[in-house]
This record gives C-alpha cells, structure tokens and sequence, in this order.
C-alpha cells in the first residue's frame, strides 16, 4: 500500500484494500459518508454523479450512475439516479458554444437544491471511461467541481477504476490538470492486470483523520477475501513493472497512438475520436457499431464497445491497448483497426 500511494503520488494516503471495482466504488461511498457525518453533521449521505457515468456492477452503484445501457429498472433503481449533467455534447448540448469549465456549475446547482447538509460526496471519472467513450473534460472542470465542493463541505471522490496507473498517459487522470486533487481515489483494474481481482481506495491523510475519530460509523466491509497473499503479489509486480517502465518510450508510444488514431477521423462510418494516453473512444455512425468490431475482430483484435448518450445514443469501441505495447503492437492493432474501417467505407 505504501509503495501503490508513492506511485500515484498520494504518498501520505490511507488505504482499503477490496476485491474489485464494485466493491471499492462501495467502500468510498461508506467512507464518505463516515466522514462527513463525524466532520460536518450531514443529516444524508447523498452521492451525486453524472449523466454519463458508470460507477460498477451492483445494485447500488448501477441505481447511482448514468449508464443508460446498464442503468436499472426505474422501478429497481433504489430511488437514485445522476444528479448533474456530463460536460460532454451528449447529455449536456449548447447551441452557442462547446462545454466548458462552468458546465460544473450545474454540480453547484444540485448540491444547493439537494442541501448541502445532505450531500456526502461527488463521485466522477476524471476522463470518462466505456459510457461515453473516452470524453475527456473541458481544461478547468474538475478544478471548478473541488472548488463547488469544498464551499459546501461535500467530498471529491474520482472513480479511476479503468483510468487509473498510467491508462492515460499519467499515474492517474487527474494529474493533466492542476487544482483537482480528489479527497477520495478509487483503483482496480491496472493494479491487478487481469491476474488477479482487487481494488484500492485511498483517501487523504486530513480525511482518514475523521474515519478514525472516536465518535465516526463502522468502517465499511471491505470484503473477507481482501487483502490476501495472491492479490499482494500482484499488484507487486504490477508495481515492479511501473516502476521499471522507460516513461520516455513509454510516452512516444502513447504520441504514436494518438497520431494513429487522430488519422481515422471520419474515416468510413466514423464520426469523432477522443481521449489520451492509451485510452480512445472512436464513435461510429449509428448501426455500425458491431459490424466494425466483427471486421476488426476478423483481422485479430478485439476492442471494448460503447453505447452513450443522445438521440440517436451514440456508440463506438474502445481502444485500450496494455501498457506494456510495443511498437510492433500498436503498429497492428493500428492497422487492423484501419482496415476493418476501410472494409466498412
């Protein structure tokens, strides 16, 4: 744990280990709410998310978020649902102007009519992850949500289960911009690198002080299976791996992705490519999703698909490539998504 916080930056960080994303997203939300009850008095724990989020597979965090492919009965929906528009096109258009750092206003907007006695915490994915596809925030958000949230007492949780440990370009998605640190960080999937499940939740030093105050809650279940021998010797080696990685080729490689994949802007059915690092959303014309992943796949890779947002809701794959690329991989995945386009044009 103390070697994972110094590698994201966080070295003074507190830390619950889980067993996936789920349940990491789970435990946040029970710490947020510990300690802001301890700190502030809340009278409710409220989570506020975006209308463009996915936070995980439970009930409770499927009710959360706004994944609306995935999002449950409204009936099943516990009562919850996002709170506040995305800053991305699809679920927050302007006519006169693109998104910009005031979208976060809209945050504002609810933590006040909610009350902000009632607000726990505000839970985000500092780039947007498989619900959108890749959006990346206008320069400023995130620096304008923490601003929102420390006026009115309320945590920042960033939810970097898919973005986080270098997935896009840096330790965590937040470091592209300065004035965000998160109080609250959520990690899974880079940390265990598909060997094993586990997830880590890490919470500021000045926040932790609250979570072991005499009169704070139960901490929440972090899982019996958490924290045991397998899981510590992967998110080791994961580590060893970080640690060891050449970030001056590591960076060229990601440069050469985004050059490859800037390059397939309206090539055939698509309409708009985003995101940063080793992460992309290429959106795609409506119904031609599966047919470009079936022709990609044909030409041997595989891409992780999308359904967003609007009308009709957008859609497109995914393109996530391990961080342990080489030239000659990016080089093929590269083409064959080229050619799997070309075959659709």
């Amino acid at each position: 744990m103390e070697r994972l916080c110094r590698a994201v930056g966080r070295p003074d960080d507190s830390v619950a280990l889980t067993t996936c994303g789920t349940l990491g997203v789970e435990v946040a939300v029970g710490l947020a709410r510990n300690i802001t009850r301890v700190r502030d008095g809340k009278l409710r724990g409220d989570i506020l998310t975006s209308t463009l989020s996915y936070h995980g597979m439970s009930a409770l965090t499927l009710a959360l978020a706004g994944n609306h492919a995935r999002r449950p009965r409204p009936e099943d929906a516990l009562g919850l649902g996002p709170g506040f528009p995305a800053p991305y096109p699809p679920t927050h258009p302007h006519a006169d102007r693109d998104c910009d750092a005031s979208c976060a206003d809209e945050i504002a907007k609810e933590i006040d009519r909610r009350g902000a006695q009632n607000v726990a915490a505000v839970l985000i994915e500092p780039i947007n992850g498989t619900t959108g596809g890749a959006f990346v925030p206008p320069d400023g958000y995130l620096r304008r949500v923490s601003e929102i949230c420390r006026e009115r007492h309320v945590l920042v949780i960033h939810d970097e289960v898919l973005t986080g440990l270098w997935r896009t370009g840096t330790p965590l998605a937040s470091h592209h911009w300065d004035g965000c640190e998160p109080d609250i960080v959520i990690l899974s999937k880079g940390l265990g690198a598909g060997y094993t499940s586990v997830g880590a939740v890490l919470v500021l030093p000045e926040m932790a002080l609250w979570v072991r105050d005499a009169g704070a809650a139960p901490l929440p279940a972090m899982g019996t299976m958490a924290t045991h021998p397998l899981m510590a010797a992967a998110c080791l080696g994961v580590l060893d791996e970080l640690e060891e990685m050449d970030l001056a080729a590591f960076a060229a490689r990601g440069e050469r992705l985004r050059e490859a994949m800037t390059s397939l802007n309206g090539v055939g059915p698509v309409r708009d490519i985003r995101g940063r690092g080793f992460l992309y959303g290429v959106e795609v014309a409506p119904g031609q999703l599966w047919p470009v992943m079936k022709a990609a796949e044909e030409r041997g890779v595989f891409f992780y698909p999308f359904t967003g947002a609007g009308d009709p809701k957008s859609e497109g794959l995914v393109v996530a490539p391990p961080l342990t690329s080489t030239d000659e991989d990016i080089e093929f995945l590269t083409t064959a998504l080229s050619s799997a386009l070309d075959a659709l044009n």
